[in-house]
């Protein structure tokens, strides 16, 4: 291939691109309401020639370019979180701002920016011939990720019966590759008790203390070592080849988490003893943790144990815009793509025969960018959860924008992002079904 045209390609749709990307940030698109963003979607694929556009009942927007025998999808989230104190932002999030370098706006990196450039790299692949029969590109627009983080997929999966060779998540990646995340899990824990009246506390039995005991149990499990004098391991035990298989991409990944979010009671009122209370866990889990492993290790805890707390998990059953509810258990697991795996060297060896063997970025982010690894993690969660960590189907990373830009005020994305990860994305499927025959 000639990088240089590719390369040349997509730095001249950098102004169809701003303006793109402008008007995504501009229509508010929160989780399950997402409908206007979609249909601004399908407009820009269309309009670009895009040989199918699907909108599937779940609302996820799916474009399609040529139609080879290998299907190569680009997968970008396009809800948004809400944008929080609006004080805390020097401009209006939705109308966002451009200057030479940056747009700014909701959504900028997290990860309307992904949609944008994955768009522009499909319409590169038609512009220069790259499409042939041995490949069809898939570019996804998917929706209620920040609610439910892999739950497009799932439904893509199972019910649009579309199963793709391997995926590209463009997540913002700050110029880099990743190969892989923790889990995560959403746990409650119940206990009970019986209320009495306030001045004769004793009549009763606090669900409240019991819970107080649990809590540093759960404490405990977070923070502890993994020594042998400890009742309760702690979560780094799983760095340890001596509790973990996987202890080399646990140690990749890093150490699994568990912070208490919520919690919750009953009581007749503010003069009674409370007679239940709920907590809720953000469990992050490494390589080697699995939804019953987790459930489990909070069920041993002595005071789990001994106060006969009930562990569960939540289900997550919110309806997307369309109306469609598709119910599915609040795990999201760990997954990590090997270094070696042939979409991993693939990728890369696109990325260096267009941009070298470095992270690349504008002036802003270089320095930091050129000090990290290439090859490198998320430390969030991504739509990989179901594609490669529930469904098997090899998935890796690669986007414009800066993963510490998500959620936060302010957001940003840097245009040389966007051209950047149009001309990968459009030269990479190529590479890919070459190296297939080697």
């Amino acid at each position: 291939m000639d990088f240089n045209k590719i390369k040349a390609a997509s730095e001249a749709y950098l102004p169809q691109m701003t303006k793109f990307l402008r008007d995504l940030i501009r229509i508010p698109g929160e989780s399950c309401g997402e409908k206007e963003v979609i249909n601004r979607i399908a407009e820009e694929m269309r309009a670009l020639d895009f040989d199918k556009v699907d909108i599937d009942p779940m609302g996820n927007i799916l474009g399609f370019m040529g139609n080879g025998e290998k299907l190569v999808a680009f997968d970008a989230h396009i809800d948004t979180v809400g944008i929080g104190n609006i004080s805390n932002w020097s401009f209006d999030p939705y109308e966002g701002y451009e200057n030479d370098e940056e747009i700014g706006g909701r959504g900028a990196s997290d990860q309307l920016g992904g949609i944008v450039s994955a768009v522009y790299g499909a319409k590169i692949m038609k512009d220069l011939e790259l499409l042939n029969d041995k490949y069809t590109v898939l570019v996804t627009g998917t929706i209620q990720e920040e609610d439910c983080d892999g739950l497009c997929w799932e439904y893509i999966i199972k019910e649009d019966k579309i199963r793709p060779d391997f995926v590209v998540s463009t997540e913002p990646t700050d110029g880099g590759i990743c190969r892989g995340q923790r889990g995560r899990m959403e746990i409650r824990v119940d206990v009970k008790g019986t209320s009495c009246h306030g001045s004769a506390p004793e009549r009763g039995d606090n669900a409240i203390y019991k819970m107080a005991d649990i809590l540093q149990d759960i404490r405990a499990l977070n923070d502890n070592d993994a020594g042998d004098d400890k009742e309760i391991k702690g979560l780094v035990k799983m760095l340890d080849e001596k509790y973990n298989p996987q202890w080399k991409e646990a140690r990749f990944l890093g150490r699994g988490t568990i912070a208490t979010s919520e919690i919750f009671f009953t009581s007749p009122s503010r003069c009674a003893v409370a007679d239940s209370c709920s907590i809720s866990l953000d469990r992050r889990m490494t390589a080697g943790e699995t939804w019953e492993s987790c459930l489990e290790e909070i069920r041993q805890l002595p005071s789990v144990k001994k106060y006969g707390a009930v562990v569960s998990m939540y289900k997550y059953k919110r309806p997307s815009f369309t109306g469609l509810v598709y119910p599915i258990e609040c795990y999201f697991p760990t997954w990590v793509i090997p270094e070696d795996h042939p979409v991993t060297k693939a990728l890369k060896e696109t990325y260096e025969n267009l941009y070298g063997t470095t992270r690349i970025g504008a002036r802003e982010t270089e320095t930091m960018r050129k000090a990290r690894p290439l090859i490198d993690k998320w430390t969030f969660s991504t739509n990989g959860v179901s594609i490669m960590g529930r469904n098997g189907i090899p998935c890796i990373g690669f986007g414009p924008g800066a993963e510490a830009q998500a959620h936060a005020p302010n957001e940003k994305t840097w245009k040389e992002d966007l051209v950047k990860c149009a001309a990968v994305y459009a030269a990479l499927p190529t590479i890919y079904v070459n190296n297939l025959k080697k």
